[in-house]
């Protein structure tokens, strides 16, 4: 914690300037930001409401995306946005209708941050419109390649739609989905990107003809190159085709402690002759938060039929204390009523000492489903969410389905 308000005051020094006054009111209203990486600017913008007030909240937005961000407040010049959700917030200092400041991860020691600035503004879109943009629209579905800079590459699909010149959509990959990416189109392509508290996203993209483009994805870890080819066709791999059990295991077995310390098993009384759902997650993993907001509500209208939900948490600290917050944030925020348990450090090594009957756990969340004699019948990679649109709908259907089967078996 010292560390931590030592940061912040060097923050407040840094930016801090004879500028201009500002007060909260003329703060709240629309914000248009810009994240500095590698020389290149990402865009990301977020509204902040009642900052004058004891209900200050702020939304970052990506499309159809509202991230709400509460517990924000003004000190002086500075301010501070929690996103509680990734452990991680923005804090700046505030030089009229202008702020300079830097996105900072909690769970890093002394992390350095990532600078950005930003432009209180309720018309500056989220990239600068163009006169003479290319005239082919990328609405549709295509077969996306990442080239990664070994070389390796990877089949994803895109699905982008194309409205008053405001260009939304998603990648889906083998785990999961790039969730709401919003954009614009250029004199060649077009470009998007998002920021929801985890990790700032660009796509930029020139067209080579009206079926086919090629382009760069750029995040904190660096960039990859896209090649992209229209295909109505366009499906993402089989997600019940990437992990398996292992030969000669029919079942799995753990026990591992609740958010208050209890041990829970899969043997419980509460869980025997059930239908379960047991879901890998980290309160890390965007994928994961929209499997949640989706589990949630479903538990709740389902739990009568002879069904139960387990989480199985691996966080990014090996400890008890730490997970025991994070999970409790992430069980607040989306008011779960089933338990979550805590099963150690995110990485290969803890998820095959965890739960050794499962070949490797290729994403997060990946899903189980365990029928009424603790029999595994089909096990889920990842999570295609609300931004991915009719995949998202098909991933209910189907998930549906298979609980009315398993739920229906004797």
């Amino acid at each position: 914690m010292k560390q931590t308000l030592t940061f912040l005051f060097s923050v407040a020094i840094l930016f801090s300037s004879c500028g201009k006054l500002s007060t909260e009111k003329t703060l709240n209203g629309r914000w248009h930001a810009e994240f500095i990486i590698n020389e290149k600017q990402i865009p990301f913008v977020f509204d902040i409401h009642h900052l004058d007030t004891d209900s200050a909240t702020a939304y970052l937005i990506n499309g159809a995306e509202r991230v709400e961000l509460k517990g924000i407040s003004k000190l002086g010049d500075t301010l501070t946005i929690p996103i509680e959700a990734y452990d991680a917030m923005l804090v700046a200092t505030i030089d009229g209708l202008k702020m300079k400041g830097r996105f900072i991860k909690n769970f890093l020691d002394n992390d350095s941050g990532i600078f950005f600035e930003a432009t209180r503004s309720d018309s500056v879109p989220r990239f600068a419109p163009i006169s003479s943009p290319v005239n082919i629209s990328p609405a549709g579905k295509w077969d996306v390649l990442f080239i990664d800079e070994k070389g390796d590459t990877t089949r994803n699909v895109g699905i982008f739609a194309l409205e008053n010149n405001i260009l939304t959509g998603s990648i889906l990959t083998k785990t999961g989905d790039l969730r709401f990416l919003e954009g614009a189109m250029t004199s060649e392509g077009f470009q998007l990107s998002a920021f929801a508290g985890l990790s700032p996203y660009l796509i930029e993209t020139k067209f080579e003809d009206k079926d086919n483009f090629k382009g760069k994805f750029y995040t904190t870890r660096g960039k990859t190159q896209l090649v992209g080819k229209r295909n109505d066709e366009a499906n993402p791999i089989d997600p019940y085709s990437l992990t398996a059990l292992k030969k000669g295991y029919k079942s799995i077995d753990f026990t591992f402690p609740n958010i208050d310390g209890d041990m829970v098993s899969l043997k419980d009384s509460k869980y025997r002759g059930k239908v379960v759902i047991l879901s890998i997650l980290g309160s890390w993993c965007p994928n994961c938060l929209d499997e949640m907001d989706y589990l949630s509500p479903w538990y709740d209208e389902n739990k009568d039929r002879g069904v139960e939900v387990l989480g199985i948490a691996f966080e990014r600290k090996d400890d008890t204390e730490y997970a025991k917050k994070v999970l409790s944030r992430l069980r607040d925020r989306y008011n779960v009523k089933y338990e979550i348990l805590f099963a150690g450090k995110v990485g290969t090594e803890s998820t095959e000492k965890a739960l050794p009957a499962l070949t490797k756990v290729m994403s997060y969340p990946t899903t189980i489903f365990i029928d009424k004699k603790g029999i595994v019948r089909k096990i889920h990679t990842g999570f295609n969410g609300p931004a991915t649109g009719l995949f998202f709908d098909d991933l209910k259907t189907k998930f549906n389905a298979l609980v009315d089967n398993l739920l229906a078996e004797e």
